[in-house]
């Protein structure tokens, strides 16, 4: 799956969220994907529930057209803190 649509499906189910998404490094296969989420709907979720809030909004894209998905959430106020960036 082409990254710039996965950005798009996580982007239609919280559209006040930052979103990088693209080939995980190493990998060669298509199906082999790294996503950056930033957002305030991950607000007082646990790690696995912001993880969740994102394979909710793939659909079953996950099963057919992602073989793997290297995900790192954060709430604005911990992306602050964080060593990744958007650049």
């Amino acid at each position: 799956m082409n990254p710039a649509d996965v950005e798009d499906l996580i982007r239609e189910a919280l559209p006040d969220a930052r979103v990088r998404v693209r080939r995980a490094r190493g990998e060669h296969d298509d199906d082999h994907l790294a996503a950056l989420v930033v957002s305030p709907a991950f607000e007082d979720e646990m790690l696995v529930n912001q993880h969740q809030i994102i394979y909710d909004a793939l659909e079953g894209h996950m099963t057919t057209d992602i073989h793997a998905l290297e995900l790192k959430t954060y709430t604005p106020e911990e992306f602050e803190d964080a060593p990744e960036t958007f650049d």
